[in-house]
């Protein structure tokens, strides 16, 4: 099995690479061709199939303090403009609190300390950047299965966004899991990496950990959790940032 997985990754990684390299050589009349982008989607989909019948539980791989990337880069948004976040930087985050809320029974605003005082899980795991670099890291916050559980998530619930409090390029940045990678045991809310709360450039206070996925995936400085039935209504509709810009997969499995 470790084989499989070994080989399931670097094909994906491979397809990234290639489909991004796509994008930045000239070819966006392909992009704009329906035929094309039907045929991107629906590998997207067997991708996502496929991953899940070959092991939807499976861990990604963890491990040691031994492994951990001397040099861990920052991707996406560094800094964060808005006055508020400034604020709460400034402040140490003392004011700050998550809003759960959505297709929930009870809507939650949990404070960075009610965060810290859910049961932890802390993993040590490789963050696979679609540009083409990897770091390995030791992440710890609570499960986000925890949180919503807390929520209490409702049945017609299909997805969870995370919407964050930086800009990119001047739109808002935020990015979705289906329900399955909600309650995966390795999806956390991370506001410890190394050992030392969240940097800034890491995405203080809180950021998503969705292990099984490419780094565009894990959503920084996230603000508020929504839980939806479906995504149509969210932003550009497509599930993320890069997905409504046409530049990457919703599913980024690997």
């Amino acid at each position: 099995m470790s084989r499989l997985l070994l080989s399931r990754r670097g094909l994906i990684r491979t397809g990234s690479l290639t489909a991004t390299g796509l994008a930045l050589s000239g070819c966006d009349a392909l992009f704009d061709n329906p035929s094309f982008r039907k045929t991107l989607e629906s590998a997207e989909d067997f991708h996502r199939v496929s991953q899940r019948a070959l092991g939807g539980e499976a861990l990604a791989r963890e491990y040691t303090k031994a492994d951990l990337s001397p040099e861990f880069r920052a991707n996406g948004s560094r800094t964060v403009a808005d006055a508020l976040y400034r604020r709460q930087l400034a402040q140490g985050f003392a004011g700050w609190s998550l809003r759960v809320e959505g297709l929930v029974e009870r809507a939650l605003d949990l404070s960075l300390d009610a965060l810290r005082g859910l049961p932890q899980r802390r993993q040590i795991t490789r963050h696979d950047c679609v540009e083409g670099w990897s770091a390995i890291g030791e992440w710890q916050g609570p499960q986000l299965a925890s949180v919503v559980t807390l929520a209490r998530l409702r049945p017609e619930a299909r997805y969870v966004v995370f919407h964050c409090a930086d800009l990119y390029h001047a739109r808002p940045y935020y990015e979705s899991i289906d329900r399955l990678d909600a309650f995966h045991p390795q999806t956390i809310l991370a506001w410890q990496m190394n050992g030392a709360p969240l940097s800034e450039a890491h995405g203080a206070p809180l950021r998503l950990r969705v292990e099984r996925q490419l780094g565009y995936k894990q959503a920084k400085f996230v603000t508020r959790i929504e839980a939806v039935a479906s995504l149509a209504a969210i932003h550009g509709g497509k599930g993320g940032y890069w997905e409504d810009n046409g530049a990457y997969a919703w599913y980024a499995g690997i």
